[in-house]
């Protein structure tokens, strides 16, 4: 016990990283759950009687959680500064909850069970936005929750560790709806003109339209309630309570995490920038606000969620028959690369990684755009995108969660969060929905030919523009920005 008081515990602080991460972990899986059910459902739909099912509904109703992601990112600062950290995660978890309930059944007590219409559509959409608020607010506090209770030296490497939680959400939902599908045929549907569809093969596949995808989005509320159980047991961290007055109680959250003695230093730098609990948002200039908003815009903007929402719809364009296969391999890829950034990022700093990332980005990209729709090079172009999104998992998929929750000053942490991350769900709402109609009307090469255009320039902006965080206290932002004021 003396050393824990001298040293702090690291188990101690493990633990309660784990629990935080499980937001990232549902973040993961609520956003990608849409690749294996939205086929189901577009069938589902195009049943109603009252009204047309098109193309614009089915990707406004695949996208509808962003609407929500964009709100709850939107709140989480006044949230996160007003309620606190934990509470604010908390209310994550049961939105989450509401909305896997919601979604898999939405007729709940109201609604004629499996009779589509346009009602039963904007209701399901209803959940879906809920879901997103929770994703939304979860994008935002959990990073900064674990920027916040954790030690310098090893920080970088335990908000890398809500990115994996993302991933492996994303992996772990690919794996529930590729057996929750198990033996059924998924329903084939075909463009007939004018945004209108047909399904091919109805009969065979009226398991995965009436029920297949109510299972789907059900399966959340496993992970989303035992969230909403375990954050409950977690400390607020030491930066929020010293903000509210609690001093004893930061000072007995640091000393577990980081021992008696240094706990009572790094409370005295907290105070000594925390004189001012909130400030104007600008108070630190434009470009402090500027770096974070640009750092969200361009990891949407790289293109990187056309891969992870539509990735069985490209590997099918690609003249693959085993899309589901392909996706979930694309998953372990994904979660292998961003281990590469947990376990680099203390060592190499967060801008290499960044620059070298959107590099590998950028090569992976231009192949798919030279190689895509040519049979004879279906590998290569298959090789090009896991290339693309595994440059992207050891770099602007972790690092920008790294630097969002480190390079803001504590006194606008919570705000300055806010407003890169609604960026970032505004972007990724852009991205999402404007992929299938580009790659539709402008061709495959020209999407992914622009994606790789705008990582070069995601590269340039780092470069310039991007402090390097690694080693710095969190109180050092407020040093480093006011000094380029």
């Amino acid at each position: 016990m003396a050393k824990n008081n001298q040293s702090g515990s690291r188990a101690y602080l493990f633990g309660i990283v784990i629990v935080a991460v499980l937001g990232g972990l549902l973040f993961g899986y609520d956003t990608a759950v849409i690749s294996g059910a939205e086929k189901g459902l577009q069938a589902f739909f195009m049943g109603a009687t009252d009204f047309t099912y098109t193309d614009f509904l089915h990707g406004f109703t695949s996208s509808s959680a962003l609407i929500g992601c964009i709100i709850g990112s939107a709140i989480s600062g006044l949230l996160a500064s007003s309620w606190g950290r934990k509470k604010s995660l908390i209310f994550a978890g049961i939105m989450f909850f509401i909305s896997a309930w919601g979604s898999m059944f939405p007729e709940t007590m109201v609604l004629a069970k499996g009779q589509p219409n346009l009602t039963l559509l904007i209701v399901f959409n209803i959940y879906r936005v809920i879901g997103g608020v929770g994703v939304g607010l979860a994008s935002a506090v959990c990073p900064m929750y674990i920027g916040e209770i954790s030690p310098s030296n090893i920080r970088g490497m335990l908000v890398s560790w809500n990115q994996f939680a993302i991933i492996f959400g994303q992996l772990v939902v690919y794996f529930v709806n590729f057996f929750i599908l198990g033996d059924h045929i998924a329903p084939v549907i075909s463009s007939v003109g004018n945004g209108l569809n047909q399904i091919m093969n109805g009969e065979e596949a009226t398991w995965a339209i009436e029920t297949g995808w109510r299972y789907m989005f059900g399966s959340e509320m496993v992970p989303a309630g035992l969230f909403a159980l375990l954050i409950c047991f977690v400390p607020e961290t030491p930066r929020f309570l010293a903000s509210i007055g609690q001093d004893s109680q930061a000072e007995a959250v640091l000393a577990k995490i980081n021992g008696a003695d240094k706990a009572k230093s790094i409370l005295k730098e907290i105070k000594e920038t925390m004189a001012v609990k909130t400030e104007p948002i600008l108070t630190y200039g434009l470009l402090c606000i500027f770096v974070g908003i640009m750092l969200s815009v361009f990891q949407q903007a790289v293109g990187i969620n056309a891969v992870l929402y539509f990735a069985p719809r490209i590997y099918e364009a690609m003249g693959f028959d085993n899309p589901m296969v392909l996706t979930v391999f694309n998953g372990i890829v994904n979660l292998g690369f961003t281990c590469v950034a947990i376990f680099t990022v203390e060592k190499l700093g967060r801008k290499p990684l960044l620059i070298v990332g959107s590099l590998g980005m950028a090569i992976g990209a231009m192949g798919v755009a030279m190689t895509f729709g040519n049979e004879a090079l279906n590998l290569y172009c298959m090789i090009s995108l896991m290339v693309y999104s595994a440059s992207f998992m050891f770099s602007w998929g972790p690092i920008c969660w790294v630097l969002i929750a480190e390079v803001f000053p504590n006194t606008i942490r919570g705000g300055a969060v806010a407003i890169a991350v609604a960026f970032q769900w505004i972007f990724n709402w852009i991205v999402s929905t404007s992929f299938v109609p580009m790659a539709n009307s402008l061709g495959y090469w020209f999407t992914y030919g622009l994606y790789g255009v705008i990582c070069v320039i995601a590269a340039v902006f780092v470069w310039k523009l991007v402090p390097e965080t690694k080693g710095k206290t969190l109180e050092d932002m407020t040093r480093l920005w006011k000094g380029k004021k």
